[in-house]
């Protein structure tokens, strides 16, 4: 079985690994967030690039097989460099705009994601070879990953930041919303409570899972087995604050799995 890395600047990233135990449970995770520095949407590109890489390294350290960055700010800004320095297979996340604009019916669709993911070249690249009759409507969720790191998915709080950021895309008439971060499949329930069912929603949690996969199999360790894997969750801030959102969060029994949790030392 494998060992796989599922990096994210927090608890965001338990979005992916909820679909990689779902799909791949047989094999063991190292789950690590940078809670001490989320969220990476606010900070510089230089900055973003550094740290993912440190982080990644240190994960490879530790013999992980793959690694996920599951992370849209930082995939966007280091994802490139990361592959050039490790020798092992990289997955990265992107919004989904691809099958957002596949799927809308009257093509204007709606993207919420960081600041830095909406700004970044490699996000900017992939709307440039979108169809042009396709609108995008591009607006930052500034804010609602620390209410999400806290804890507050479904607040009061969350809702009403929330209506404010879906405020622009729903008044341009967009039928599909790209969910472009992360964190911001713990929505659901609350886009869910404002909008109803009368927007698609695009999260790209599957795709990732199943292009790990396929990673996976090249290196001929995709074997399938009825046994379920480890989980153990780093966080540099706070491993049992960590440990009991993975709880609170993931849909997956993590009854199933051996746990553990540690505080991450100094990677610098």
């Amino acid at each position: 079985m494998a060992l796989i890395g599922v990096f994210d600047s927090g608890v965001g990233g338990l979005s992916i690994l909820d679909e990689a135990l779902r799909q791949l449970p047989q094999h063991d995770y190292i789950y690590l967030a940078d809670s001490a520095n989320a969220p990476y949407g606010e900070k510089s590109s230089e900055w973003i690039a550094a740290r993912s890489l440190i982080l990644c390294k240190y994960l490879a350290s530790k013999g992980c097989d793959a690694i996920v960055v599951a992370c849209n700010t930082a995939t966007a800004e280091a994802i490139k460099q990361i592959r050039a320095e490790l020798s092992i297979p990289i997955i990265g996340v992107e919004p989904g705009i691809k099958p957002a604009a596949m799927q809308s019916q009257n093509g204007i669709v709606g993207v919420l994601a960081t600041e830095a993911t909406l700004n970044s070249d490699k996000f900017n690249a992939l709307l440039a070879t979108l169809p042009s009759n396709c609108r995008f409507i591009k607006q930052s969720g500034a804010g609602l990953v620390p209410l999400i790191e806290a804890g507050k998915a479904n607040s009061e709080e969350t809702l009403d930041l929330l209506g404010k950021h879906l405020e622009p895309i729903l008044d341009a008439g967009s039928d599909t919303l790209v969910l472009g971060c992360t964190h911001y499949p713990f929505l659901r329930k609350s886009i869910r409570k404002l909008l109803g069912d009368t927007i698609t929603l695009i999260d790209t949690s599957d795709a990732v899972v199943r292009q790990l996969g396929r990673q996976l199999e090249s290196l001929g360790l995709n074997t399938d087995s009825e046994e379920r894997g480890s989980v153990a969750f780093i966080s540099s801030k706070n491993e049992a604050s960590l440990l009991a959102m993975a709880k609170d969060l993931l849909s997956s029994d993590l009854n199933l799995h051996f746990t553990s949790a540690m505080l991450l030392g100094d990677v610098s």
